[in-house]
């Protein structure tokens, strides 16, 4: 086989492992990128961009943005839209899908049970600019020539004024069928489930709470993940503090602003595996603007 093609397969070994956080982001600041059920819980319209590399620069590391836009269009019905676009080694993804979310109350308290589903494309593709040998290599050509397939995700999530249960099968392609194509998709997530419980950390209930959280994840090619974690509130600042371990051998820590029109957030991904030495961790970047909501 080419070299083209080697560089390929030796790159695409490691992106299984580069790739198996996804944002952290969708624990506490952007759940819809966690379950479409979620689309539209939070009021208003909410804008997300989010930024994901690793901290280490060298040809092919691994890249990946986000944004997406939901819409809280009724006490009953959410929307909304989720584009990523994935880069790692010579392979580029990018993935593009619409949601929908409806949401039963099951009493007077805020209580709901919401079902999702998203639809849309999946397209992955060899970058021949960054390819470094044979780029006649009729593997390259094979690969860039498949189509772009139909995709989707569903889930379902229970909420309330402190508890969040959500339970979500993504990537129903690749969950569902056998693959039918080429296409590398080993480090796509099959499942995923989040507890999480939000309370005070003092008398008055409000001006420090605390949500921890403790997670299940499913990947195609991998172990099984857990998550567990907590984000610290002070609600009379803004500011969040936030911890996440995952037993692939790696901890996330996060700090953020919430200034209820606008969130910042800033996450770093520590390795604490042998990889720490060649990856030095991954860092994260993300905005949210919530429009539409003022108060009548």
């Amino acid at each position: 086989m080419a070299m083209a093609m080697t560089m390929v397969c030796g790159i695409l070994a490691g992106k299984a492992h580069a790739q198996l956080n996804p944002f952290q982001s969708m624990y506490f600041q952007n759940r819809y990128l966690l379950n479409p059920a979620l689309a539209g819980l939070d009021k208003g319209l909410n804008l997300n961009v989010n930024y994901r590399q690793q901290w280490t620069e060298f040809p092919g590391t691994p890249k990946t943005a986000a944004f997406t836009a939901d819409y809280h269009a009724s006490d009953r019905v959410g929307v909304g839209i989720n584009v990523q676009d994935d880069q790692s080694g010579l392979i580029r993804s990018t993935r593009a899908v619409g949601s929908y979310a409806y949401r039963l109350p099951l009493n007077d308290a805020g209580d709901h049970l919401s079902f999702g589903v998203s639809l849309g494309i999946n397209n992955s593709r060899v970058d021949p600019d960054k390819i470094v040998g044979d780029m006649t290599d009729q593997e390259i050509a094979q690969y860039n020539q498949l189509k772009p397939y139909v995709d989707g995700d569903f889930g379902v999530a229970y909420t309330s004024s402190r508890w969040l249960i959500s339970a979500g099968v993504p990537n129903l392609k690749s969950t569902l069928f056998k693959a039918s194509d080429s296409r590398y998709d080993a480090d796509l997530m099959t499942f995923s489930g989040i507890i999480a419980y939000k309370f005070g950390l003092l008398n008055d209930g409000n001006s420090f709470t605390m949500s921890p959280l403790a997670g299940y994840r499913m990947v195609k090619g991998y172990k099984d993940i857990f998550d567990a974690g907590f984000n610290v509130t002070m609600n009379n600042y803004g500011l969040y503090l936030q911890s996440i371990y995952h037993t692939d051998q790696n901890i996330s820590m996060g700090i953020g602003l919430d200034q209820k029109t606008y969130m910042l957030n800033f996450a770093y991904n520590l390795e604490t595996s042998q990889l720490s030495s060649y990856t030095h961790g991954a860092f994260e970047f993300g905005l949210k603007l919530n429009l539409f909501n003022q108060p009548k």
